[in-house]
Protein backbone atom coordinates (compact mmCIF):
# COMPACT_ATOMS: atom_id res chain seq x y z
CA UNK A 1 0.00 0.00 0.00
CA UNK A 2 1.47 3.70 -1.12
CA UNK A 3 1.58 6.29 1.21
CA UNK A 4 -1.59 8.04 -0.74
CA UNK A 5 -3.78 5.22 0.27
CA UNK A 6 -2.50 5.08 3.95
CA UNK A 7 -2.74 8.95 4.64
CA UNK A 8 -6.88 8.57 2.67
CA UNK A 9 -7.76 5.53 5.31
CA UNK A 10 -6.24 7.17 8.11
CA UNK A 11 -7.72 10.11 7.37
CA UNK A 12 -11.24 8.67 7.03
CA UNK A 13 -10.93 6.82 10.12
CA UNK A 14 -10.34 9.78 12.12
CA UNK A 15 -13.34 11.13 10.89
CA UNK A 16 -11.71 14.08 9.59
CA UNK A 17 -12.83 16.07 5.86
CA UNK A 18 -9.77 16.49 3.98
CA UNK A 19 -9.89 20.10 4.85
CA UNK A 20 -10.01 18.99 8.80
CA UNK A 21 -7.33 17.69 7.94
CA UNK A 22 -5.43 20.45 6.60
CA UNK A 23 -6.28 22.64 9.60
CA UNK A 24 -4.79 20.23 11.43
CA UNK A 25 -1.68 20.40 8.80
CA UNK A 26 -1.40 24.10 9.00
CA UNK A 27 -1.70 23.84 4.86
CA UNK A 28 -4.42 23.84 2.06
CA UNK A 29 -6.77 21.43 1.51
CA UNK A 30 -5.55 20.89 -2.38
CA UNK A 31 -1.83 19.85 -0.82
CA UNK A 32 -3.64 17.19 1.06
CA UNK A 33 -5.50 16.14 -1.94
CA UNK A 34 -2.20 15.94 -4.27
CA UNK A 35 -0.85 13.68 -1.35
CA UNK A 36 -3.63 11.57 -1.41
CA UNK A 37 -4.10 11.41 -5.05
CA UNK A 38 -0.48 10.50 -5.32
CA UNK A 39 0.70 14.07 -7.06
CA UNK A 40 3.28 15.01 -4.42
CA UNK A 41 4.38 13.26 -1.13
CA UNK A 42 5.21 15.94 1.75
CA UNK A 43 8.21 16.92 3.03
CA UNK A 44 10.08 14.91 5.84
CA UNK A 45 8.50 17.89 8.76
CA UNK A 46 4.89 17.03 7.57
CA UNK A 47 5.68 13.26 7.67
CA UNK A 48 6.71 13.60 11.42
CA UNK A 49 3.57 15.81 11.90
CA UNK A 50 1.25 13.23 10.23
CA UNK A 51 2.84 10.22 12.47
CA UNK A 52 2.52 11.94 15.49
CA UNK A 53 -1.09 13.14 14.85
CA UNK A 54 -2.55 9.26 13.82
CA UNK A 55 -0.20 7.90 16.09
CA UNK A 56 1.94 5.68 13.53
CA UNK A 57 5.15 5.08 12.61
CA UNK A 58 7.09 6.96 9.93
CA UNK A 59 8.26 3.77 8.89
CA UNK A 60 4.46 2.44 8.03
CA UNK A 61 4.09 5.72 6.39
CA UNK A 62 6.79 5.82 3.70
CA UNK A 63 7.28 2.09 2.92
CA UNK A 64 4.89 0.45 0.93
CA UNK A 65 5.76 -2.67 2.30
CA UNK A 66 4.31 -2.16 5.61
CA UNK A 67 0.90 -3.14 5.17
CA UNK A 68 -0.09 -3.35 8.50
CA UNK A 69 -0.32 0.09 10.59
CA UNK A 70 2.43 0.48 13.13
CA UNK A 71 1.36 2.48 16.52
CA UNK A 72 3.94 4.29 18.53
CA UNK A 73 3.15 6.15 21.42
CA UNK A 74 2.38 9.83 21.34
CA UNK A 75 5.12 12.36 21.30
CA UNK A 76 2.85 14.81 22.14
CA UNK A 77 -1.15 15.49 23.12
CA UNK A 78 -2.23 16.15 20.00
CA UNK A 79 -4.56 12.47 20.18
CA UNK A 80 -5.49 13.17 23.41
CA UNK A 81 -7.03 16.61 22.95
CA UNK A 82 -11.41 17.02 23.65
CA UNK A 83 -13.49 16.60 20.31
CA UNK A 84 -16.47 18.38 20.00
CA UNK A 85 -19.31 16.19 18.53
CA UNK A 86 -21.86 17.64 16.36
CA UNK A 87 -24.56 17.73 19.00
CA UNK A 88 -22.22 19.49 21.04
CA UNK A 89 -21.61 21.98 18.77
CA UNK A 90 -24.90 22.22 17.81
CA UNK A 91 -25.67 22.46 21.69
CA UNK A 92 -23.21 25.37 22.41
CA UNK A 93 -24.49 27.66 18.99
CA UNK A 94 -28.37 27.40 20.56
CA UNK A 95 -26.97 27.70 24.23
CA UNK A 96 -24.73 31.20 22.99
CA UNK A 97 -27.63 32.66 20.91
CA UNK A 98 -30.48 32.59 23.85
CA UNK A 99 -28.13 33.75 26.49
CA UNK A 100 -26.77 36.60 23.88
CA UNK A 101 -30.05 38.82 24.27
CA UNK A 102 -29.80 38.26 28.05
CA UNK A 103 -26.27 39.30 28.00
CA UNK A 104 -27.23 42.93 25.78
CA UNK A 105 -30.20 43.23 28.17
CA UNK A 106 -27.77 43.50 31.08
CA UNK A 107 -24.94 45.67 29.46
CA UNK A 108 -28.19 47.64 28.10
CA UNK A 109 -28.95 47.78 32.51
CA UNK A 110 -25.84 48.73 33.08
CA UNK A 111 -25.47 51.45 30.67
CA UNK A 112 -28.71 52.68 32.14
CA UNK A 113 -27.93 53.01 35.85
CA UNK A 114 -26.83 56.09 36.65
CA UNK A 115 -29.35 57.79 34.79
CA UNK A 116 -31.31 58.34 37.90
CA UNK A 117 -28.55 59.51 39.58
CA UNK A 118 -27.37 62.02 37.18
CA UNK A 119 -31.19 63.29 37.16
CA UNK A 120 -31.80 63.36 40.52
CA UNK A 121 -28.56 64.97 41.29
CA UNK A 122 -29.67 67.75 39.11
CA UNK A 123 -32.78 68.43 40.25
CA UNK A 124 -31.63 68.91 43.89
CA UNK A 125 -29.25 71.46 42.55
CA UNK A 126 -32.55 73.53 41.64
CA UNK A 127 -33.76 75.03 44.65
CA UNK A 128 -37.68 74.65 43.15
CA UNK A 129 -37.65 70.87 43.30
CA UNK A 130 -36.97 71.24 47.04
CA UNK A 131 -34.90 67.64 46.88
CA UNK A 132 -31.75 67.77 49.39
CA UNK A 133 -28.46 66.31 47.85
CA UNK A 134 -28.49 64.01 50.46
CA UNK A 135 -31.98 61.89 49.52
CA UNK A 136 -30.96 63.13 45.51
CA UNK A 137 -27.39 60.64 45.94
CA UNK A 138 -29.27 57.98 48.30
CA UNK A 139 -32.31 57.73 45.82
CA UNK A 140 -29.77 57.56 43.22
CA UNK A 141 -27.19 55.23 44.81
CA UNK A 142 -30.62 52.28 45.59
CA UNK A 143 -31.83 52.42 41.92
CA UNK A 144 -28.09 52.49 40.49
CA UNK A 145 -27.77 49.67 42.43
CA UNK A 146 -31.18 47.87 41.11
CA UNK A 147 -30.30 48.03 38.08
CA UNK A 148 -26.62 46.63 38.38
CA UNK A 149 -27.83 44.06 41.35
CA UNK A 150 -30.34 42.76 38.02
CA UNK A 151 -27.90 42.78 35.75
CA UNK A 152 -25.48 40.44 38.11
CA UNK A 153 -27.46 38.27 38.48
CA UNK A 154 -28.11 37.81 34.63
CA UNK A 155 -24.63 37.28 33.86
CA UNK A 156 -24.29 35.05 36.35
CA UNK A 157 -27.12 33.12 35.12
CA UNK A 158 -26.14 33.09 31.34
CA UNK A 159 -22.73 32.23 32.26
CA UNK A 160 -23.73 29.28 34.35
CA UNK A 161 -25.37 28.06 31.26
CA UNK A 162 -22.10 28.33 29.10
CA UNK A 163 -19.90 26.88 31.76
CA UNK A 164 -19.67 23.40 30.18
CA UNK A 165 -18.24 24.83 26.88
CA UNK A 166 -15.41 27.30 28.33
CA UNK A 167 -13.24 24.59 26.87
CA UNK A 168 -13.79 26.13 23.49
CA UNK A 169 -12.40 29.62 24.74
CA UNK A 170 -9.74 28.56 26.92
CA UNK A 171 -8.25 25.12 25.19
CA UNK A 172 -7.23 23.54 21.99
CA UNK A 173 -9.39 20.95 20.57
CA UNK A 174 -10.57 18.98 17.78
CA UNK A 175 -13.89 18.40 15.84
CA UNK A 176 -16.11 15.35 14.37
CA UNK A 177 -16.36 14.64 11.15
CA UNK A 178 -18.86 17.78 9.57
CA UNK A 179 -18.89 19.98 12.53
CA UNK A 180 -16.41 22.27 10.92
CA UNK A 181 -18.27 22.60 7.57
CA UNK A 182 -21.47 23.03 9.64
CA UNK A 183 -20.04 26.05 11.64
CA UNK A 184 -18.53 27.56 8.62
CA UNK A 185 -21.94 27.31 6.98
CA UNK A 186 -23.99 28.41 9.92
CA UNK A 187 -21.39 31.39 9.89
CA UNK A 188 -21.44 32.32 6.31
CA UNK A 189 -25.36 32.62 6.85
CA UNK A 190 -24.98 34.77 9.87
CA UNK A 191 -22.56 37.34 8.22
CA UNK A 192 -25.11 39.44 6.58
CA UNK A 193 -27.03 39.66 9.95
CA UNK A 194 -23.92 40.24 12.17
CA UNK A 195 -22.93 43.46 9.32
CA UNK A 196 -25.96 44.89 9.66
CA UNK A 197 -26.16 44.45 13.66
CA UNK A 198 -22.41 46.23 13.55
CA UNK A 199 -23.96 48.92 11.11
CA UNK A 200 -26.60 50.06 13.30
CA UNK A 201 -24.74 50.12 16.86
CA UNK A 202 -21.94 52.37 15.08
CA UNK A 203 -24.71 54.41 14.03
CA UNK A 204 -26.74 54.70 17.01
CA UNK A 205 -23.24 55.33 18.75
CA UNK A 206 -22.40 58.11 16.65
CA UNK A 207 -26.36 59.48 16.61
CA UNK A 208 -26.57 59.23 20.56
CA UNK A 209 -24.44 62.58 20.47
CA UNK A 210 -27.26 64.51 18.64
CA UNK A 211 -29.40 64.98 21.98
CA UNK A 212 -26.38 65.93 24.28
CA UNK A 213 -25.38 69.53 21.59
CA UNK A 214 -29.04 69.94 21.01
CA UNK A 215 -29.39 70.43 24.39
CA UNK A 216 -26.53 72.79 24.57
CA UNK A 217 -27.66 74.34 21.41
CA UNK A 218 -31.47 74.94 22.92
CA UNK A 219 -30.01 75.73 26.18
CA UNK A 220 -26.53 75.56 27.52
CA UNK A 221 -27.45 77.04 31.13
CA UNK A 222 -30.27 74.64 31.66
CA UNK A 223 -28.06 72.07 33.85
CA UNK A 224 -31.24 69.72 34.00
CA UNK A 225 -32.03 70.03 30.22
CA UNK A 226 -28.08 68.69 29.38
CA UNK A 227 -28.45 66.04 32.19
CA UNK A 228 -31.78 65.08 30.80
CA UNK A 229 -30.19 65.19 27.15
CA UNK A 230 -26.73 63.23 28.30
CA UNK A 231 -29.47 60.73 29.74
CA UNK A 232 -31.32 60.40 26.01
CA UNK A 233 -27.62 59.68 24.85
CA UNK A 234 -27.27 56.89 27.52
CA UNK A 235 -30.01 55.48 26.68
CA UNK A 236 -28.96 55.51 22.35
CA UNK A 237 -25.82 54.47 23.14
CA UNK A 238 -27.15 51.47 25.39
CA UNK A 239 -29.74 50.48 22.53
CA UNK A 240 -26.45 50.60 20.14
CA UNK A 241 -24.26 48.46 22.13
CA UNK A 242 -27.13 45.52 22.33
CA UNK A 243 -26.90 45.50 18.87
CA UNK A 244 -22.57 44.96 19.46
CA UNK A 245 -23.07 42.34 22.42
CA UNK A 246 -25.90 40.54 20.68
CA UNK A 247 -24.08 39.71 17.39
CA UNK A 248 -21.21 39.91 18.80
CA UNK A 249 -21.32 36.98 21.51
CA UNK A 250 -22.98 34.68 18.11
CA UNK A 251 -20.39 35.71 16.09
CA UNK A 252 -17.37 34.54 18.35
CA UNK A 253 -19.67 31.39 19.31
CA UNK A 254 -18.47 30.76 15.88
CA UNK A 255 -15.04 31.62 15.78
CA UNK A 256 -14.50 29.37 19.21
CA UNK A 257 -15.94 26.50 17.21
CA UNK A 258 -13.16 26.89 14.05
CA UNK A 259 -10.47 28.41 16.35
CA UNK A 260 -10.37 31.45 14.42
CA UNK A 261 -9.79 35.23 15.18
CA UNK A 262 -9.45 36.07 18.75
CA UNK A 263 -10.12 32.04 19.80
CA UNK A 264 -7.31 30.41 17.06
CA UNK A 265 -4.81 27.81 18.78
CA UNK A 266 -1.83 30.39 19.23
CA UNK A 267 -4.13 33.32 20.99
CA UNK A 268 -5.34 30.64 23.58
CA UNK A 269 -1.48 29.99 24.69
CA UNK A 270 -1.24 33.25 25.52
CA UNK A 271 -4.87 33.61 27.15
CA UNK A 272 -3.50 33.17 30.79
CA UNK A 273 -1.57 36.65 30.41
CA UNK A 274 -3.69 38.53 28.89
CA UNK A 275 -6.68 37.78 31.15
CA UNK A 276 -4.61 38.42 33.74
CA UNK A 277 -4.03 41.53 32.65
CA UNK A 278 -7.69 42.40 31.71
CA UNK A 279 -8.56 41.49 34.81
CA UNK A 280 -6.38 43.68 36.93
CA UNK A 281 -7.13 46.00 34.60
CA UNK A 282 -10.76 46.55 35.08
CA UNK A 283 -10.25 45.84 39.23
CA UNK A 284 -7.94 49.40 39.17
CA UNK A 285 -10.56 50.92 37.15
CA UNK A 286 -13.26 50.37 39.28
CA UNK A 287 -11.30 51.16 42.26
CA UNK A 288 -10.12 54.41 40.63
CA UNK A 289 -14.17 55.26 40.51
CA UNK A 290 -15.31 54.11 43.61
CA UNK A 291 -12.33 55.95 45.38
CA UNK A 292 -12.73 59.63 43.42
CA UNK A 293 -16.76 59.30 43.56
CA UNK A 294 -16.96 58.63 47.02
CA UNK A 295 -13.74 60.95 48.44
CA UNK A 296 -15.50 63.66 46.02
CA UNK A 297 -18.94 63.24 46.11
CA UNK A 298 -18.45 64.10 42.42
CA UNK A 299 -20.61 61.01 40.88
CA UNK A 300 -22.31 63.26 38.03
CA UNK A 301 -19.00 63.63 36.19
CA UNK A 302 -16.96 60.68 37.22
CA UNK A 303 -18.73 58.29 34.97
CA UNK A 304 -16.11 59.32 33.00
CA UNK A 305 -13.47 57.43 34.27
CA UNK A 306 -15.32 54.86 32.38
CA UNK A 307 -15.01 56.22 28.94
CA UNK A 308 -11.38 56.98 29.12
CA UNK A 309 -10.79 53.23 30.39
CA UNK A 310 -12.32 52.18 27.81
CA UNK A 311 -10.55 54.31 25.28
CA UNK A 312 -7.06 53.04 26.66
CA UNK A 313 -7.80 49.53 27.30
CA UNK A 314 -7.79 48.54 23.57
CA UNK A 315 -4.07 50.19 23.60
CA UNK A 316 -3.23 47.87 26.99
CA UNK A 317 -4.59 44.69 25.20
CA UNK A 318 -2.47 45.45 22.10
CA UNK A 319 1.09 46.12 23.85
CA UNK A 320 0.05 42.91 26.60
CA UNK A 321 -0.02 40.74 22.91
CA UNK A 322 2.87 42.03 21.24
CA UNK A 323 4.97 41.07 24.13
CA UNK A 324 3.35 38.04 24.21
CA UNK A 325 4.33 36.91 20.78
CA UNK A 326 7.68 38.39 21.43
CA UNK A 327 7.91 36.01 24.04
Amino acid sequence: MIFADKLMQLRKKAGWSQEELAEQMDVTRQSVSKWEGAQSVPDLEKIIRLSDLFGVTTDYLLKDEIEEVEHMIPSNDVSTLRRVSMEEANAFLSVKAATSKSIALATFLCILSPICLLILGAMSDISGYGLADNVAGGIGIIILLIFVTIAVAIFISSGRKTEAYEYLEKEVFETEYGVRGMVMERKAQYNATYTRNNIIGTSLCIMALIPLFGGAIFNDEDELLLIIMLSASFAIVGIGVVFFVTSGIVWSSYEKLLQEGEYSKEKKKNQPITTTVSVAYWLITTALYLGYSFSTNNWGYSWVIWVVAGVVFPAIAMITNLLCKRK
